[in-house]
This record gives C-alpha cells, sequence and structure tokens, in this order.
C-alpha cells in the first residue's frame, strides 16, 4: 500500500480561482479588497513569507500595501501603524508577520491584540479566538488549520465520529485544530511534548495531524494503518556534504510513513500553498 500524496498546491489553486473570481465581484460592486502585511526587521524566513504573501494577492486582484520596518522599531512605533490600518477604510485585512525580533517578544501578544478582530486575517485575537471555541462561524479562523481541514476534507468528507490526534498545542495551529475538527464531530486528543508514550497515542488517530517543529519526528510504526496523516512542520535540515544544498522536511518521515498512511501531505506543496490560499480567503471575509 503507498499513500495518496495531497496535493496542496492544487487543492490552493482551485481555491485562489475562487477568491479571485469574489474580489472581482466585490470591485464591481464598488470594494477594492485590500491587505496590510507589516514586516518587522530582516528575518530571511519572513521576508520570503512576506513577498510570497504579495504576489498571492496581486495574483487574485487583492491590493497589498506593504509596511516594512527596522529591526530595532520600537513597541509604540507598530502600535501607530497598526492604529492607522485599523481605521484605514481601503485595508479589510491586517497580518503582523510573526516572530516579531527578540526585543519585542514580550509585547508580541500585546500587539497582535491591538489589531481589530474586523481585520484580524491570523485569527488571532481574543474575540477570533473565542468565536472558533464557541462554534460561531461569522470570526476569522488562523489560516493554516483552517487550510489543513480543507486538505483532510479533500480525502474523506464525513469526518464525524473519527479519531483525530493533533501534536501541538500553539494558539497559532494546534489549539484551533482542535477546534476545527471537534466542529467536524471528531474526537480529538491533543497531544504534546509531556504525552507519555506519544507514539501509542498516535497509533489510534484516524487522523494524525503534526505540528512539533522536530524533523521526521513521527515514524510509520507511529501511524495507524490507513491513516490520513498532514504534516505542519516546515524544517530545514543542513547540507549533507560541502556543495550541497539544505533540504526541507516535515515532522513526519515521510518515506516509511507514506507506506502506512492512506493519504499524507508532502513538504514542501502540502500545507504551505494552503496557508496562503486561506489568508486570502479570510481578507475577502473580511471584506465582505
Amino acid at each position: 500500500m503507498s499513500a495518496e500524496i495531497i496535493d496542496g498546491k492544487a487543492i490552493a489553486s482551485s481555491l485562489r480561482e475562487d477568491i479571485a473570481n469574489d474580489v472581482k465581484l466585490l470591485k464591481e460592486k464598488g470594494t477594492q479588497v485590500g491587505l496590510a502585511v507589516i514586516l518587522v526587521g530582516g528575518d530571511p524566513a519572513s521576508q520570503v513569507y512576506v513577498g510570497n504573501k504579495v504576489k498571492a494577492c496581486e495574483k487574485a486582484g487583492i491590493k497589498s500595501f506593504e509596511h516594512k520596518m527596522d529591526d530595532n522599531a520600537t513597541e509604540e512605533e507598530i502600535r501607530h501603524v497598526i492604529k492607522d490600518l485599523n481605521s484605514n477604510q481601503d485595508v479589510h485585512g491586517i497580518l503582523l508577520q510573526l516572530p516579531l525580533p527578540k526585543h519585542l517578544a514580550n509585547v508580541q501578544e500585546d500587539l497582535v491584540q491591538t489589531i481589530s478582530p474586523e481585520k484580524d486575517v491570523d485569527g488571532l485575537t481574543t474575540l477570533n479566538a473565542g468565536k472558533l471555541f464557541l462554534g460561531l462561524d461569522d470570526g476569522l479562523v488562523p489560516c493554516t488549520p483552517q487550510g489543513s481541514l480543507k486538505l483532510i476534507q479533500s480525502i474523506d468528507s464525513n469526518l464525524s465520529g473519527k479519531h483525530a490526534v493533533v501534536i501541538g498545542r500553539s494558539n497559532l495551529f494546534g489549539k484551533p485544530m482542535a477546534q476545527l475538527l471537534l466542529q467536524q464531530n471528531c474526537t480529538v486528543t491533543t497531544a504534546h511534548s509531556r504525552t507519555q508514550d506519544l507514539a501509542s497515542v498516535c497509533k489510534q488517530a484516524d487522523i494524525l495531524v503534526a505540528a512539533v517543529g522536530r524533523p521526521k519526528m513521527v515514524q510509520a510504526d507511529w501511524v495507524k494503518e490507513g491513516a490520513i496523516v498532514i504534516d505542519v512542520g516546515i524544517n530545514r535540515l543542513p547540507p549533507a556534504q560541502e556543495g550541497g544544498k539544505s533540504k526541507l522536511v516535515g515532522d513526519v518521515d515521510f518515506d516509511t510513513v507514506k507506506n502506512v498512511a492512506s493519504a499524507i501531505t508532502p513538504v514542501p506543496g502540502g500545507v504551505g500553498p494552503m496557508t496562503i490560499a486561506c489568508l486570502l480567503a479570510n481578507t475577502v471575509k473580511a471584506a465582505s
């Protein structure tokens, strides 16, 4: 048995076509959808992410507003930019690229909470998190869990009664992912670094979602035969030898797990493209 490879690029591409149509319809009714991205400092990974988001906006017909700020930007300066964007009628979504530089680590959460919940396209404000927790559908849901659920549903549209295990409990991914699966009537186990006998917990899952940031941690003997496996991890392995290229791998040992699972996402090309597509979808929802 070899797993079906879940093509995140293809599914995201189809979603982006729908989004572009929605953007066009809104424009015809007089609303030009706009997304503002705030990038503080020169972290290379963050710069790549922001570049990809801006390109995706352009392709979908969404106007992007980029705010690049120095590495040494102060909390006050960032608050001022967010305040301006909150009141800017042309901006429907605001994205503060995380993580912020180290000197802002202890105020990162406070800054996120200053974003107007109606424009919080990352779904991280307490109002949006609360709406998700209560099962209300008028809030904005974090993009990566939202995209991951769509990938799971591309394989199985009825998840009712399935046992889902989410490895990871972050506010950005693990907790909202668990809530989304609960809303689909799954039985959900949230596992993490302190979980005892993690392998045997994972082995019970019909749906296994890994988001821990440890390369190839999930091995084939952790996975139930026929499970759907969603790999959210993005880890860069150093080059094997001089002159070699560094390699991107997930939290799942793809080469062995694909022989046990019924379906699995690759890294790259799985969850990543869906995150950006769902960011655009959230922006359109905010504009609507």
